[in-house]
């Protein structure tokens, strides 16, 4: 049964998700039955893989599946965050259910089954499903997300092909498609550097690393929300990552302080930084959301380019802690926009006193993403910025430059999400936004029960970090796991207990100094007065960031799309489509003249 336990898991998410698509869309509780009961005995299954680790499927020396640390960690994630999402949309999703939780099913089979192959050809096959389900799943949203899961498809699709060429590359090098059997050094062999670049391009484009990011703002608007919390909050991420860590722990030999390592440190610093940029000036909560989803990925990648043990830690910790509060964020903003029917900062507030549980959840892990202690966000971070100290400490004189990057870029995001949560929860709606429906209220338990979990779980992963989380899930992953007992002189639990009495003590004051008479007057920041005063919304006022002349001149290049590797792309693709079309024209003598000149080419390549 052991032998075969892989292949069941695998299979067992795929076949209930092809007998969902075939239930009538009349008997919808038969599909929420087979989805919940599919994706809870999926997570039982990981908890089993986990524990039993390693796996093998079949017992031979090359086996086609593997469930080893860090494959289990992945499988364990994939199924957890499967079956929280399955019970959000119980809540959420109201038509086309058999079609939605089949292709949810299906994506969660498929992801099994990347995450444990073995065989770079399964792999592909697998992850080449996953391009497929994804543009499905985005389609939920009608037809104002066509262009968006078009764009999605072409991106993830196109980097597939990308990942094609660097299996071949590896098989002509190794003359092997097994990864435990692949250990390739890439110094001074240009074939196994182009192999590593062509793996880690589908990586960047499946976990949203810059350039490759720009399919998760694109249907982050017109997305399902769970859809985003299932698939760039935390599947994608996880698989993206898995892949870059997997390439580079194991598949390949890559040095410290290596070009390779300094590219990775490159593309996390630039990541970060421009991400956060955009995500501070956006108007709309999803959109906001989706790139803070992008920047995110830029302390992962930072993590694992940093090639010493508590950077790589760091780096998959902060994978694990991104995939737990990002889809704590899209549940709860897809909560906020299901009840007051918009997700435009500009027309949300006050909506803390009707959304409480949603206003606590959304608190929480917007202080786990900002790194704030003691969440789970701060000690991953912190584990980030160990490992770049630790480059220092081997004579990269580098380091300061991207802890700086790093530490920078976890300030613009907690100033961000100090916007998000003062737009939404706090400020005083516009009236020119009208009234909130009658029946606002707090969502059902099925859509608040999985955004209490996740962030209960940024409070647990942050004050126990070293003794739950990293202890068993991290340190197995990594070969010498045994060196990550060096953490600083951060002590979670102390910290958050001085931190606690802290907010006591703050509170017992502010109800002390209640009884004192007090001076009202409008709402400052920065100087500028908000609202009742000179009419500044808070959504607005980063946009003083956007005015200045630098950053707006950026700002303006970004909203025509010129960093977007997708349109650029289109751009080039077009041009040479229209110089064919110019060419072919279906005038004979036009052909004639072509057909002369290939001639007289090739009359003269031969005579040479």
């Amino acid at each position: 049964m052991v032998v075969n336990f892989l292949a069941y898991v695998i299979g067992m998410p795929i076949l209930a998700g092809l007998i969902c698509l075939l239930i009538p869309e009349r008997i919808r509780i038969a599909a929420k039955f087979l989805a919940f009961v599919t994706t809870l005995a999926s997570f039982a299954a990981a908890i089993r893989i986990f524990i039993c680790k390693p796996l093998y499927w079949p017992p031979v020396p090359n086996p086609a599946f593997i469930a080893d640390n860090l494959s289990a960690l992945v499988g364990l994630g994939v199924s957890f965050f499967s079956l929280l999402i399955t019970v959000y949309s119980f809540g959420f999703i109201k038509k086309n259910i058999n079609k939605y939780f089949g292709y949810i099913l299906m994506t969660l089979g498929a992801s099994l089954g990347a995450a444990f192959s073995n065989n770079l050809i399964f792999f592909l096959v697998f992850w080449g499903f996953l391009g497929v389900t994804l543009y499905l799943l985005i389609s939920f949203g009608g037809s104002a997300s066509a262009y968006a899961a078009k764009k999605t498809f072409i991106i993830v699709g196109g980097s597939d092909v990308v990942m094609i060429l660097g299996v071949a590359i590896l098989y002509k090098i190794t003359g092997t498609f097994n990864m435990n059997a692949i250990n390739v050094n890439i110094s001074g062999n240009p074939l196994s550097a182009a192999a590593f670049l062509c793996l880690a391009i589908g990586a960047f484009a499946k976990a949203g690393a810059m350039p490759f990011h720009t399919w998760i703002p694109e249907c982050s608007e017109s997305a399902p929300g769970p859809v985003m919390a299932f698939l760039p909050a935390s599947l994608d991420k996880l698989l993206g990552i898995y892949l870059l860590a997997r390439i580079s722990l194991d598949i390949f030999i890559i040095v410290p302080r290596s070009w390779v390592s300094l590219m990775l440190l490159i593309i996390g610093s630039i990541t970060i930084i421009a991400a956060v940029m955009m995500a501070l000036v956006q108007h709309n909560l999803k959109k906001l959301l989706a790139y803070h989803a992008v920047s995110q990925v830029g302390y992962m990648v930072l993590g694992i380019g940093t090639g010493n043990p508590i950077g790589i830690a760091g780096g998959l910790f902060h994978m694990v802690n991104h995939a737990i509060y990002k889809s704590c964020l899209f549940l709860s903003g897809s909560s906020v926009e299901k009840e007051a029917k918009t997700a435009e900062l500009d027309e949300l507030g006050g909506l803390a006193r009707f959304m409480p549980i949603t206003f606590m959840t959304c608190l929480v892990a917007s202080l786990s993403i900002s790194g704030v202690p003691p969440f789970n966000g701060f000690f991953s971070k912190w584990m980030i910025y160990q490992g770049l100290m630790e480059i220092g400490k081997a004579g990269d004189p580098s380091w300061i430059i991207w802890i700086l990057v790093a530490t920078f870029g976890s300030a613009l995001t907690l100033a961000s999400f100090m916007k998000l949560l003062y737009a939404v929860f706090f400020s005083n709606r516009d009236k020119s936004a009208g009234a909130y429906p009658k029946d606002l209220r707090e969502v059902s338990i099925s859509m608040w029960l999985p955004q209490v979990t996740l962030a209960l779980l940024c409070v647990i992963f942050g004050i126990w970090a070293y003794q739950i989380p990293i202890r068993f899930l991290i340190a197995p992953c990594l070969k010498n796991g045994s060196g990550l007992s060096y953490i600083g002189i951060w002590d979670s639990p102390i910290a958050a207990a001085l931190l606690a009495v802290g907010l006591l003590l703050g509170v017992l004051l502010f109800i002390m100094g209640r009884s004192r008479p007090a001076r009202r007057t409008g709402l400052f920041v920065g100087g500028e007065k908000f609202e009742g005063v000179s009419g500044i919304k808070a959504s607005s006022f980063y946009d003083t960031i956007k005015n200045m002349p630098l950053l707006h001149r950026i700002y303006s290049l970004a909203e025509k799309k010129v960093f977007d590797i997708y349109e650029e792309g289109s751009k080039a693709v077009f041009f040479f489509t229209d110089i064919l079309r110019w060419l072919h024209n279906g005038i004979l003598p036009t052909y004639m003249t072509w057909c002369l000149i290939g001639m007289l080419i090739l009359f003269f390549m031969m005579r040479r």
